[in-house]
């Protein structure tokens, strides 16, 4: 059973299609909420990983081509100064640093791959009010009363997961007491497929290139100001913008709604407990600075899915602590120091001490001329170590 109709949940029950496990997913929003997600601001930056691991599962293929966004090359602007921090697609090997896709879209393409799966029911409109596991078996009570058993449960159920609470497993949280803004904007200048993330002193602006002339602008601040900058009017909000990338791309207007999240990263203290498992943010719920957070997700489930097959072959029980414990090894692993090294930098980058600002300006001059220091940051931007 899965708990968490989302991209990792889904995800996982895609991975499982070709195995004889009966799956179910149990969501809590209605079937037409999960089937047509609406746009929700967010955008994913997909590694090259990602990409294959979508394509192989047959997601990709359900995102429209218009709506994916290459990433050429990418800016990392410390402060008011001039110099960057450049990373460009034809040095690294690839075509593309990253590929850009809206969240809802990575939503809906993943409900597309599994509408049908024989081996999966989706039961929608329900929360999980109780989750109980022993050595011979796993169940959860739904809120319309019903009870349902299985060999294992997977909680996908988001960073503050209720399942994970429910089974006493302890999470590192970090409340950066901000919050991110982000909204849709045309310009009247070309993007060239750059992102840029610019530390500007007391709040940080990531504009991130997207297809159809526009970007994407992600604003992060105090959380006390969120509200002010939320009720600016569109073309001040726009202007404001455009004055902070300083007139990089000509005149911009809002082309969306804008949202605002909390900013809070979480890692749990194990992905497993008794019959259970984590998966997606319920296991690592990252900053955005790097949009690492869905990679992880996919990651993960890849790991998490390769291990149930495995033990699936050799005739054993899918639900043992040997199977959980090497996904938590291999998942924790290749997240713990992309997590401890993206709060670093970000407490860095948004450090307005003078020496914090002293040291900033020197991994800028440094990253551009010395290699192992780009390999270091690049290896944080773009989650390489997620090879599976």
């Amino acid at each position: 059973m899965i708990i968490g109709g989302g991209p990792a949940g889904l995800a996982l029950a895609c991975s499982l299609h070709d195995t004889p496990l009966r799956l179910c997913v149990i969501e809590k929003q209605p079937v037409e909420q999960i089937a047509q997600a609406a746009p929700d601001g967010r955008d994913i930056a997909l590694t090259h990983t990602s990409k294959t691991l979508l394509t192989e599962m047959g997601v990709y293929a359900h995102i429209p081509a218009e709506e994916i966004s290459p990433i050429k090359q990418a800016h990392v602007v410390n402060g008011t100064s001039e110099r960057a921090l450049r990373f460009d697609a034809k040095t690294d090997g690839h075509g593309e640093l990253g590929y850009l896709v809206p969240n809802h879209f990575i939503r809906r393409a993943t409900y597309q791959s599994v509408k049908g799966q024989k081996n999966l029911t989706i039961i929608t409109g329900q929360d999980v009010q109780a989750v109980q596991t022993n050595e011979q078996t796993a169940s959860l009570s739904l809120a319309d009363g019903r009870t349902l058993q299985a060999k294992l449960i997977v909680a996908a159920d988001g960073r503050f997961s209720p399942s994970r609470k429910m089974m006493g497993i302890p999470t590192s949280m970090r409340d950066f007491g901000r919050t991110v803004i982000v909204a849709r904007l045309s310009h009247t200048k070309p993007h060239d497929n750059t992102a840029f993330e610019c530390f500007h002193y007391g709040r940080t602006l990531a504009i991130l290139p997207m297809t159809k002339g526009q970007s994407s602008a992600v604003i992060t601040l105090s959380s006390h100001e969120t509200a002010a900058v939320m009720e600016q009017s569109p073309d001040d909000f726009a202007h404001d913008v455009q004055k902070r990338f300083g007139n990089k791309l000509g005149t911009m207007k809002l082309a969306g709604k804008r949202h605002a999240y909390p900013l809070v990263a979480t890692y749990a203290d194990r992905f497993y407990g008794k019959r259970y498992a984590l998966v997606g943010d319920a296991a690592v719920g990252m900053h955005p600075v790097t949009a690492h957070g869905y990679n992880f997700g996919l990651y993960g489930q890849n790991v998490l899915a390769r291990e149930i097959k495995k033990t699936l072959s050799l005739g054993l029980d899918i639900g043992s602590n040997d199977v959980l414990s090497a996904y938590n090894r291999q998942h924790r692993h290749a997240t713990l120091p992309l997590f401890l090294g993206t709060n670093a930098i970000v407490g860095l980058f948004t450090d307005d001490r003078p020496l914090a600002k002293a040291i900033r300006g020197a991994i800028i001059r440094a990253g551009n001329f010395i290699t192992p220091v780009k390999s270091l940051i690049t290896h944080q931007l773009t989650a390489t170590s997620l090879t599976g």
